[in-house]
């Protein structure tokens, strides 16, 4: 028997509920902060993600579904979302729109990696890009988009971690001590990071081998190797996220894994300890227009995965209503009743009454079985006696009463005693 690729689910109709609840509260903060949904393809040209990301992440090397069209061209299934959004801003004449230009999007993720709780090779995010504006405020704002957002599902015990990651002035001068540092534990480094020691010493930080974490919490500090600029922008963003309430660990090995983040960058962590627990983050991201061929723009975002966020909801015990029954079961007994139970099913749905009929040949008996099993508030019984009377059984299952109605009546009863 087939069965779903290693690194992907199904999303079950018993999981939808968790999902819509998420998608409507993703709905809800976008309008309060004035964004607006987009759409790009699920799948770009390699180069995009080579050009964003950086050559030696290990998104690039070792995690992104790349493959040849029939026409010759490299393409790749998103790994990450915010490289698409700014193709399309771009391409699309968005930076003549008054900024920030705040746009938002749900979509499916691709990473081949190993699977773990809440992270598939496909999975789901929820993202987020202000685009037009370097104000610190705007960073402070995203943030507490997110904050907000995880307040508005009810999630609580959730840490922002938060740090400084410089920018081209300052970088390389951290680059470099980082380098003069690690020079004495290269020999105890994982072979990742000795990879990285090379090509990406920033990468280094977050590494989640034991061995290197010990290493990196004595490694030098990157907010004390910002420029001027640097420094008075994080200690603005500090200033308006005390004004908004929202407290921040600082952590000085929070680089996040894309080469394209500039100044801030945060996470946020739930309260459980794991080695993959992030359920969000994001940053600034002030030279990627650039890099993709725009003029230079400022910009800021964040995304968060929606399976992490149903784990977590589930965790923490929230309990969601199960989708609605139908409001009326319909059972008939015999051929003739059975041509006007379905003539009856479909008069109560263009009415907008939710129907269930009854299918094959069964007693009244099973007939009422299953309209129990079905939830439904009342169930409507026709025969060869209502048949020929012009009436049905209007049965109430909450009640276990029944009387006969008129057929004629029926639809102005039920929509009478059925909220809307």
């Amino acid at each position: 028997m087939y069965q779903a690729p290693r690194g992907t689910a199904d999303i079950l109709p018993v999981e939808q509920p968790y999902w819509r609840y998420v998608e409507r509260a993703i709905e809800e903060i976008t309008r309060r902060y004035g964004y607006r949904r987009i759409d790009t393809p699920v799948f770009e040209e390699t180069g995009l993600f080579r050009r964003s990301a950086g050559d030696y992440t290990d998104i690039v090397q070792k995690e992104m579904y790349t493959f040849e069209d029939r026409g010759g061209v490299s393409l790749t299934l998103k790994p990450e979302g915010t490289p698409a959004v700014c193709r399309a801003y771009l391409e699309h004449g968005m930076h003549n729109l008054p900024p920030p230009v705040k746009l938002y999007y749900i979509s499916p993720i691709f990473r081949y990696d190993r699977p773990q709780a809440g992270r598939y090779r496909q999975h789901h995010q929820f993202g987020a890009e202000a685009i037009g504006s370097a104000d610190p405020a705007l960073d402070a704002e995203v943030i507490d988009m997110a904050w907000q957002f995880y307040r508005l599902l009810g999630l609580s015990g959730l840490t922002l971690e938060l740090n400084s990651i410089g920018c081209k002035t300052c970088r390389p001068g951290y680059l470099a001590a980082l380098k003069d540092y690690y020079c004495a534990h290269v020999a105890r480094l994982c072979a990742d990071c000795k990879a990285r020691f090379e090509k990406n010493p920033l990468r280094l930080l977050d590494c989640k081998e034991p061995s290197c974490q010990e290493i990196a919490d004595n490694a030098p500090r990157g907010l004390e190797h910002l420029c001027p600029d640097c420094s008075a922008h994080f200690a603005a963003l500090q200033k308006y996220l005390a004004v908004l309430g929202i407290p921040a660990t600082l952590n000085h090995r929070l680089v996040r894994g894309l080469d394209y983040y500039t100044r801030t960058v945060f996470e946020f962590q739930p309260s459980f300890e794991g080695r993959q627990s992030t359920i969000g983050g994001g940053g600034r991201y002030d030279d990627l227009i650039v890099e993709l061929g725009g003029r230079p723009t400022p910009a800021c975002g964040f995304a968060t995965g929606i399976e992490r966020i149903i784990i977590n909801l589930k965790r923490q015990g929230l309990e969601l209503p199960p989708p609605p029954a139908p409001a009326v079961f319909i059972a008939f007994i015999g051929e003739a009743a059975k041509e006007a139970a379905v003539r009856l099913a479909g008069e109560l749905r263009r009415e907008g009454i939710p129907a269930a009929l009854g299918f094959g040949e069964r007693s009244l008996k099973g007939r009422m079985r299953e309209a129990d099993a079905s939830g439904a508030r009342y169930a409507v019984i026709i025969g060869d006696e209502e048949l020929a009377g012009g009436t049905v059984t209007l049965r109430d299952m909450r009640s276990a009463t029944q009387e006969k109605v008129p057929a004629a009546a029926l639809i102005p009863r039920l929509r009478r005693d059925i909220p809307a």
